[in-house]
């Protein structure tokens, strides 16, 4: 029989995932998709990914960072896919569960606020084995850090939080998408300076 809290959370995701608040605009869009929220987490999980939203190849799969941000990221991590999949230590939660769909020129919509307003804190008071936390672009870093601060900023001043007096460490990080393959080459310092801390971070959690 699963433990309290173990019951709790897999409620919690399947209540998540039989979602459909978003039926509406996700029918007005571009795309014209129906609601998947796409769900990964458990209360054991030790690094949490927090991210923006699933794309359309993700919508597609089922599974989160399918795609080339997903290949991107998991380098940054240096986590194997197996391991980046292991949903007992790692938990991957968006800001918006569901893919947005493409407005009229083609572009990514932004997550709708309703999805976090309505699930995040539930989801975040469900993992409370948490010892690193991924901030993955701009609407991740504004909700856990209560921020006003843009993507290049917060980055660049990773330091203030990934070495705490007590709670989980955390790394902000510009979005993987190859959209910000120039974002990578005007900032060096992100690969030569973070990057390397995060694998050591990533290691020692997934190695206790």
């Amino acid at each position: 029989m699963p433990s309290a809290p173990a019951a709790h959370t897999h409620d919690l995701a399947r209540r998540i995932e039989a979602c459909r608040l978003c039926a509406g605009r996700f029918a007005r869009t571009r795309t014209a998709h129906a609601p998947r929220p796409v769900v990964w987490f458990a209360p054991s999980a030790r690094l949490l990914v927090a991210g923006q939203a699933p794309g359309q190849r993700v919508h597609a799969s089922g599974r989160p960072f399918t795609d080339p941000s997903g290949d991107r990221l998991r380098d940054w991590t240096g986590l194997e896919e197996s391991v980046f999949y292991d949903i007992r230590r790692v938990a991957i939660v968006p800001m918006a569960f569901c893919f947005p769909g493409y407005d009229d020129r083609g572009a990514d919509l932004p997550p709708p606020p309703v999805c976090a307003r309505t699930w995040h804190t539930q989801v975040m008071a469900a993992l409370p084995a948490l010892r690193l936390i991924l901030l993955v672009g701009g609407a991740a870093q504004r909700w856990h850090l209560g921020t006003r601060a843009g993507v290049t900023e917060t980055v660049a001043d990773w330091r203030a939080r990934a070495f705490p007096a007590e709670g989980p460490r955390v790394f902000p990080l510009p979005h993987p998408s190859w959209r910000n393959t120039a974002w990578l080459r005007r900032n060096p310092w992100f690969a030569a300076e973070l990057v390397p801390e995060l694998r050591r971070a990533v290691r020692e959690v997934m190695d206790e």
